[in-house]
């Protein structure tokens, strides 16, 4: 980048940070196999000025962008020229934090990533010691060494699956129970470190745990690695005044920053599991006391379950009737009494579940939260809150402490601005006593999609009833004509299970290539699906985002319906905040469909010689349809076609004669 045609001014030391980030680019990172690319070039840049500037970047990624390269060297350059006196804002040598919502993202920058560029930047002399990088993240990931010395032993000469058992000697040696494969739930309940250590614990001086934490919090790491929930977790503690969870920072980077709404949302929302109350207070020694409140909450939730419909996935508002809400008085005085019987004899953290104020939102509604019922993993009701303010909450824990921040992902912008994203994240009222405080860069993807993918708008689809038999038939064969037209190699995603249910009992048997499903808990197909050559996978869920496919693996992605989010108690609450239905609909509903169908859509194109058609079966999509445009705007510029015929010779000239073996 020719640092003429720049419109920041720049001081000395910020320009040679500059030249240096032109140099890792396009000559350091090319000699060890990486390509040269324009984009990411300039979004690091742009990275490294926001952070210069003490400023807030959201950052639009592009897939194959390299994103993670671009703000790991703009955080190097600045700490670099920042400690040899340069003007950026702060003194002495302070980590960056990297918050994401994935546990592979986390592994793949601590142990690929920032020891590459490590080696890369020392052999060149642009960095004089190593980068260091931490993982942090709660307790409850780390085994307690007393703990398992006591777990060991009560299973010794005792009948135990033997795939658990070795994952419990494992933990002899390693400390981290997220790289141990194998342990059960209720043993890692059982052996991770807890809420509150006691203070003479016999294991202080040779704790693994406590080893691991002097050495995260050492001031020499130059990258502490967390997930969204531990960054907020240590924002609330330093707004509260309690001891941090970690160390100092002068800079955050949130990849993956749309989920970090979600993370916020669960920190400030709760959810009454009395099971767990009830497995913790035995342990605790109260048995009596836990198996009294089990019989009464037992009676509360058969209750509920009775009053209310709750369907599997789905949130429902919260009904109260007269019997729920007499049940509801006795479960609160029955917590209450059992936290004021157990002072002294139970810790703090769990005196602090056995919360009666939880239940009395219940019985009288605080406009604060919105009070919503949905089914928990053995299929029986919860009762759950959630806080109308998360983007407040985001500004005050976060935004407002007027640290410099990068938020980057591939779906920040939603169709041609970032207006929601803004609004979700707490940045559409931040001002940090500067023009522009928050700055905006689109990174567009170096793949050609012009070239290599094929959007298909069928022109003959038609208005049919939702939910209706004759949509699920037509569906069916609208998939199984395009699987013979792509020869195979199809990803079909869905926005409700209910319905890939209903297409794939119509489809088993009558494909000509093996047919997979993927259901919630069974991430075990996907990998069946990489393995085969050639197969087509349903799925809805999670893998609308973070599944990679590259290659021929997925030649053809199907996306049955438009994925606008399912009505629910939360939505509900936010269209209170629009004057009509028109404007919700134009603010939250058809940008958040536009965020999704990018995730979606991005499991087409992986790698730069992927080729890919791309289905979008909802007649609304096609062309005249009601979000025809707004499909448009949300995807890149690609190819258009409305018929078969289009598809076949698409996949026709840009696959050899391999993919049809």
């Amino acid at each position: 980048m020719k640092h003429a045609e720049r419109t920041i001014p720049m001081g000395w030391y910020q320009r040679k940070a500059h030249e240096e980030v032109d140099h890792i680019f396009q000559k350091l990172l090319p000699r060890h196999g990486l390509k040269v690319m324009e984009e990411q070039l300039r979004l690091s840049h742009e990275m490294l000025d926001t952070l210069w500037g003490n400023r807030i970047a959201l950052c639009d990624a592009g897939v194959g962008i390299g994103k993670t390269y671009a703000y790991l060297v703009a955080c190097i350059m600045l700490e670099k020229y920042r400690k040899e006196g340069g003007g950026a804002p702060g003194t002495g040598c302070r980590s960056a934090v990297i918050s994401t919502s994935s546990i592979a993202l986390q592994e793949a920058i601590m142990q690929e990533y920032i020891p590459f560029l490590s080696r890369l930047l020392q052999e060149v002399t642009l960095i004089r010691t190593p980068l260091k990088a931490a993982v942090r993240k709660g307790k409850e990931h780390f085994v307690c060494d007393n703990r398992l010395e006591q777990r060991l032993l009560a299973i010794q000469g005792k009948r135990k699956n033997e795939g658990q058992r070795q994952a419990l000697l494992a933990l002899r040696t390693c400390y981290d129970m997220d790289q141990v494969h194998g342990l059960s739930g209720f043993d890692r309940r059982l052996v991770c470190v807890p809420k509150f250590c006691p203070k003479n614990c016999l294991k202080k001086e040779t704790c693994r745990y406590r080893r691991y934490m002097g050495k995260a919090k050492n001031e020499r790491v130059h990258f502490q690695i967390c997930n969204h929930n531990y960054l907020l977790a240590d924002a609330y503690h330093r707004v509260k005044g309690y001891r941090p969870l970690l160390a100092d920072y002068k800079l955050l980077v949130a990849d993956e920053a749309p989920k970090l709404s979600e993370a916020a949302g669960q920190m400030c929302g709760k959810r009454l599991g009395y099971e767990d109350i009830c497995f913790l207070l035995e342990r605790e020694h109260q048995g009596m006391r836990a198996r009294r409140l089990k019989a009464a909450m037992d009676n509360l939730f058969e209750t509920i379950a009775e009053e209310n419909t709750v369907e599997d996935g789905k949130r429902i508002a919260f009904r109260k009737t007269e019997r729920c809400g007499k049940l509801m008085e006795e479960g609160a005085s029955l917590l209450y009494k059992t936290a004021k019987r157990c002072k002294g004899s139970i810790p703090k953290w769990l005196r602090s579940w056995l919360d009666a104020k939880f239940l009395c939102r219940f019985l009288i509604p605080d406009r604060k939260y919105i009070l919503y019922l949905e089914l928990c993993g053995e299929g029986r009701p919860v009762l759950c809150t959630a806080d109308r303010e998360i983007p407040g909450y985001l500004r005050e824990m976060l935004w407002k402490r007027g640290f410099p921040a990068i938020l980057t992902s591939g779906t920040l912008k939603a169709g041609n601005d970032f207006r929601r994203t803004r609004k979700i994240l707490g940045l559409d009222e931040i001002d940090m006593g500067k023009k522009a405080a928050v700055q905006e860069y689109t990174a567009a993807s170096p793949f050609a999609y012009a070239k290599n993918c094929l959007l298909y708008l069928p022109k003959d689809s038609k208005k049919v009833r939702h939910g209706s038999r004759r949509e699920i038939l037509e569906i069916a064969g609208q998939i199984r004509q395009l699987v013979i037209s792509t020869h195979g190699h199809t990803l079909v995603l869905f926005t409700s299970y209910f319905l890939m249910g209903n297409v794939c009992q119509i489809l088993r048997g009558n494909l000509p290539f093996p047919m997979m499903e993927v259901w919630r808990h069974a991430q075990e197909e996907i990998l069946r699906f990489k393995k085969q050559e050639n197969a087509v996978l349903f799925a809805a869920g999670a893998c609308w985002e973070g599944v990679d496919f590259p290659g021929d693996m997925v030649s053809s992605l199907i996306i049955v319906r438009l994925p606008f989010a399912v009505p629910d108690p939360v939505k509900e609450a936010e269209k209170e905040q629009y004057g009509s239905l028109r404007e919700y609909i134009g603010n939250v509903v058809v940008p958040d469909m536009q965020k999704k169908l990018k995730q979606g859509f991005g499991r087409a194109i992986r790698t730069e010689k992927d080729t890919c058609v791309v289905s979008v079966l909802d007649y609304r999509a096609g062309e005249g349809g009601r979000y025809h445009g707004d499909v448009l705007c949300a995807l890149p510029e690609c190819q258009r076609a409305g018929t078969l015929e289009d598809v076949e010779e698409f996949i026709r000239n840009r696959k050899s004669m391999e993919y049809y073996m």
